[in-house]
């Protein structure tokens, strides 16, 4: 019973706040931060590589309907926003959710989001890093300079790239009627210089830029106040002439249909917005340097969202407006379009503004994930060498060095929206315990709160009300969808997805029985299968997939290989009901209920193999906590 009390034995506030002065020798940080300087930082923050390139494989998913998206990811933050804003005039110290977790869910909690946080900033830097890569070399070719394609991409999305569009070319689409990214994985697949049998392909100046701002990071390079204001502005400008120029070549017809891929599609692309809006939680670690942050911080976190959804709407309507949706699942989509429509110097304008500013973005993330692991050491959850700060720089070398290897190495081998997802995956968890500790101070008598409380709106009878109406909704206006869904009934590939599947002499047998069947329907599409697939009606589509002389396996997906993306649905429905009865039996705030749903339920729409990548790496963080952290922990020495 012991062992089990002190996985969750917490730190006292006064004990928390100590530390943190304790830490800084007795030299408090200086006051000078402003609601101003603050909603800066949190656009700062916030615009970086979400707006300059996540924004396009989530167009391409959701098309213009993706603005609807920006709006619920929006809301979802916001609500956040203010659970954040009460532990930080709770806590006005720089621990962030790491911090927050300690007082409120004990030591074991805080082990679990501080690791979770690490990840956030490592696979999100991997990210950041692949995005500057996809500008950078979009601004050699407008200088004359290529990079081969095998040079521009992770050996994961190249191979498996390669099968997709290999497939669509045996269906019967030429290169030509291939997307843009389509032919660059095919090009670098097929070009790719080889060792023995195996293919060298890596994305080297993700790889490059990494190593040097790690470098950068080691000798103590910072960002001043007025550098980061800067950054904003030089970012805020290159938005504004987007939009402003982009609308003048904006064809409507490219919005119809508006939500190509219904609610599906829209919600694909959960982890390509909420990175778009990963940051503003950063703005929790100033606590200590804000003038008010009782007050200053829950304004500046909403200002900064607020601004920030405003500019990403009206991204999105440009972009999918000035081309078709199906062509923006690239790296650079803003210097993309231009480029696209022929106004290739404004697309280099916007590449070296994209090149600078996400460097920037990569360099303040890349200094905040050392002092994660800095902080986890001081508290004894880490061996030593974390938390020692070089005698000459003046900055926690070891930390530093172990963050350039968490960025780099991932960088050869995972998919890069396997990393999006991961990034997303880390915020989102943290989102959802900050949003938890908010309500379990609510259900501890005599727990202490901060002057800033969250707006409480009593949701004994709102969040029930909520939950039954959604259900009723769902059984009243989508009942067969949603029994099917319940069910695990199997569900059909798209074309695309099951040409992928098949080697060519499947491909030729299928084509062989599609042309009895229709023949002139077949040539009126020059023999492309997939397009004539893509074409039929739900109905005709479901017979002639059945038909296929071809393994179910390759046609449906079924049984446990589908019931297992649902997983991470079915958690969140139990959550539902379970804060339904918490609701119900202690009169909740409703505000971090729906933060808390909001978050969970963007969390469920991540695929079940990032959940699983997610696991896995939580669990080698319990290894390392049980072998060292739980034994070497100053509250267990205390």
């Amino acid at each position: 019973m012991a062992f089990f009390d002190n996985l969750f034995r917490k730190k006292s506030v006064p004990d928390a706040i100590a530390t943190a002065e304790t830490e800084h020798l007795g030299v408090t940080l200086e006051k000078n931060l402003s609601v101003r300087d603050l909603t800066a930082l949190g656009i700062a923050a916030i615009i970086g590589a979400g707006i300059f390139s996540t924004i396009g494989s989530a167009s391409a998913n959701g098309g213009p309907a993706v603005v609807f998206l920006f709006i619920f990811t929006a809301l979802a933050c916001g609500f956040a926003a203010f659970a954040y804003a009460e532990f930080a005039s709770l806590l006005p110290v720089s621990g962030s959710a790491y911090t927050y977790s300690y007082v409120a869910f004990g030591e074991l909690i805080a082990w679990i989001i501080g690791w979770a946080l690490i990840m956030e900033y490592a696979v999100g830097n991997i990210t950041v890093a692949v995005s500057w890569s996809g500008y950078f070399t979009s601004l050699c070719e407008s200088a004359g300079w290529h990079i081969p394609s095998w040079a521009t991409i992770d050996y994961v999305s190249a191979r498996d790239g390669f099968a997709e569009a290999n497939g669509l070319i045996l269906a019967g689409k030429t290169m030509a009627e291939l997307t843009y990214s389509q032919r660059e994985v095919l090009e670098a697949w097929s070009y790719a210089p080889k060792l023995g049998a195996m293919r060298l392909i890596l994305d080297i100046p993700a790889i490059v830029m990494s190593i040097l701002m790690t470098a950068l990071v080691y000798i103590g390079i910072k960002e001043s106040k007025n550098a980061g204001n800067v950054m904003v502005v030089l970012k805020l400008i290159v938005v504004a002439l987007v939009i402003i120029v982009g609308v003048f070549y904006v064809d409507t017809a490219n919005w119809h249909p508006f939500a190509p891929n219904g609610f599906g599609g829209v919600m694909a692309g959960v982890s390509s917005v909420f990175f778009a809006y990963i940051g503003f939680d950063a703005l929790s670690t100033t606590a200590e340097e804000c003038k008010n942050p009782q007050r200053d911080l829950p304004k500046a976190m909403v200002n900064s969202i607020i601004v920030c959804t405003i500019l990403y709407i009206l991204i999105a309507l440009v972009l999918t407006g000035m081309v078709n949706y199906t062509e923006l699942n690239v790296n650079d989509p803003l210097a993309f379009v231009f480029d696209r429509i022929g106004l290739k110097w404004f697309s280099g304008v916007i590449a070296v503004s994209a090149v600078v500013a996400m460097a920037g973005v990569f360099l303040v993330f890349q200094i905040g994930q050392p002092r994660i692991w800095m902080t986890m050491s001081r508290d004894g959850l880490l061996p030593k060498p974390f938390s020692r700060i070089h005698p000459r720089f003046k900055t926690p070398a070891f930390a530093t060095i172990v963050t350039g290897f968490f960025v780099v190495v991932p960088m050869l081998f995972i998919p890069s929206d396997t990393v999006l997802d991961l990034c997303s995956m880390g915020t989102l968890f943290a989102f959802v315990l900050v949003c938890a500790g908010v309500l379990k101070l609510e259900m501890t008598p005599g727990a202490p709160r901060g002057k800033f409380r969250t707006p409480y709106i009593n949701g004994k009878w709102v969040f029930p009300a909520l939950v039954f109406g959604i259900v009723a909704y769902l059984l009243m206006m989508h009942r067969d969808d949603t029994m099917a869904w319940v069910r695990n009934d199997r569900v059909i590939y798209e074309a695309e997805t099951i040409m992928s599947h098949l080697n060519e002499n499947e491909i030729k047998g299928i084509k062989t029985q599609v042309a009895a069947a229709d023949s002139a329907g077949l040539a009126a599409t020059s023999g492309d299968l997939a397009e004539y697939l893509g074409a039929l009606d739900d109905a005709t589509y479901a017979s002639t997939v059945a038909a296929m002389n071809v393994q179910d396996d390759h046609k449906f997906e079924s049984g446990w290989a589908l019931f297992q993306h649902k997983i991470p649905m079915w958690l969140f429905v139990f959550t539902c009901l379970y804060i339904m009865v918490l609701a119900f039996r202690h009169s909740l705030s409703l505000i971090p209920m729906l933060g808390l749903v909001f978050c969970f339920y963007m969390m469920a729409q991540i695929p079940a193999h990032s959940w699983f990548g997610f696991f896995i790496w939580l669990l080698v963080g319990l290894v390392i906590y049980f072998g060292y952290g739980y034994r070497n922990s100053k509250l267990n020495r205390a």
